[in-house]
């Protein structure tokens, strides 16, 4: 069933693919590839000042480490360069919507711009109001002021989890009727790999098969990887020195006392630090890893934790927030600031192979209630609903 008997043709902002893909930006991409397979959508793409059809899922690797580092370069010199853009970016975004004539246009990324039809607005997380102190005032700060009106305008709301509609209703008061939870999943490359299909890559970053723990996110406060430095730092040192910690991510906000406290540890070998990697790549690290270390603050989703979950790799992660909703009793919960906690549950699963099989086996069985394909039914489900 289409609109009309013809594709919805729908906006899209797609700046959040133009930078190294977090959490926002996998949304997005993964998103609108089952979606160019539908033919429910006819999309029309705005890359925050030009329009197309085309679209730029696959921008490469070394252009999104590029765009990441000229937008650092501007925040750091043009005071308040958010504001100034998206004004600038606003001119633009009107101008394709009376040339293109959208049906709809969907946000993926929290702040739409002003559309004068029906909007879809997907919110990942409220980690902002509810944990104000980890992030940066400046971002606070935006999003106090634009977002609530943004919220009102929306015509339908997609959430990636049943946490942040709940969420969403309590701080705002929002009807639970206009809003749907729509779950994320994890590319097909995250799945088991044994120890030869995963040589190679491995050993280019010197690694060993299922002797090392892993950390993934980017660094920062909420990411809660101080915790996972003390548990890790608490492990007899032949523990540490035969299972080393590994940690994925770029760099985010406020993380000078960590990145001096993981300078030291690095130095010891004990702690790898990979950096940004490419997808490709953190599939085969994630699936070798003995288990994956997750215990956020606060999430919306989490996707590092499903993607490890289809690789059938056991999974420690905080008992807060989204988390619980997704690993369900296929992983191990703990308090996020219970560092003794944490390093005892690392400890059974170094101690105990049969523990680490059975949690492995559990979080992959339960990874098959995700898929990319059912994420884009359930959108275009809403997209329909945005127009009745």
């Amino acid at each position: 069933m289409t609109y009309n008997n013809l594709p919805i043709r729908v906006a899209y902002n797609t700046t959040s693919l133009l930078s190294p893909l977090t959490g926002v930006g996998q949304y997005t991409r993964n998103l609108f590839q089952e979606l160019k397979l539908s033919n429910d959508v006819s999309m029309l793409n705005f890359y925050g000042l030009s329009w197309t059809q085309k679209d730029l899922t696959d921008v490469s690797f070394e252009m999104q480490i590029n765009i990441s580092r000229l937008k650092q370069v501007v925040k750091k010199y043009i005071p308040k360069s958010y504001l100034l853009v998206k004004k600038v970016q606003q001119i633009a975004f009107t101008l394709g919507e009376k040339i293109y004539k959208p049906d709809l246009y969907h946000e993926t990324n929290f702040l739409p711009f002003n559309f004068s039809g029906p909007t879809v607005l997907t919110v990942h997380d409220l980690s902002w109001i509810r944990f104000p102190e980890m992030h940066p005032i400046e971002r606070v700060r935006v999003f106090n002021k634009y977002f609530e009106p943004s919220l009102r305008q929306a015509t339908r709301i997609i959430t990636d989890s049943e946490f942040v509609k709940q969420e969403l209703i309590d701080v705002f008061g929002l009807r639970p009727a206009v809003i749907n939870s729509v779950a994320l999943a994890a590319e097909s490359f995250f799945q088991p790999l044994d120890f030869a299909q995963s040589f190679n890559k491995l050993l280019e970053k010197g690694l060993t098969y299922k002797m090392y723990w892993l950390a993934v996110g980017t660094l920062e406060p909420r990411k809660n990887l101080q915790l996972v430095l003390r548990a890790f730092m608490g492990l007899p040192k032949s523990v540490r020195q035969r299972c080393p910690l590994v940690i994925v991510g770029m760099a985010g906000w406020n993380v000078d006392s960590l990145e001096a406290e993981l300078r030291i540890l690095v130095q010891s070998g004990e702690v790898r630090q990979l950096g940004y990697l490419s997808r490709e790549d953190l599939a085969v690290v994630i699936a070798g890893a003995k288990s994956l270390i997750y215990p956020s603050v606060y999430e919306g989703f989490g996707l590092p934790l499903l993607e490890a979950m289809c690789c059938g790799v056991p999974v420690i992660t905080s008992n807060v927030s989204s988390l619980p909703e997704v690993i369900g009793d296929a992983g191990i919960l703990i308090e996020p600031k219970d560092v003794e906690g944490l390093m005892k549950q690392m400890q059974r699963l170094f101690d105990d192979e049969s523990l680490c099989s059975n949690l492995g086996a559990a979080a992959l069985q339960r990874s098959y209630q995700f898929s990319w394909n059912k994420c884009a039914k359930d959108t275009v489900q809403v997209y329909r609903a945005a127009l009745q």
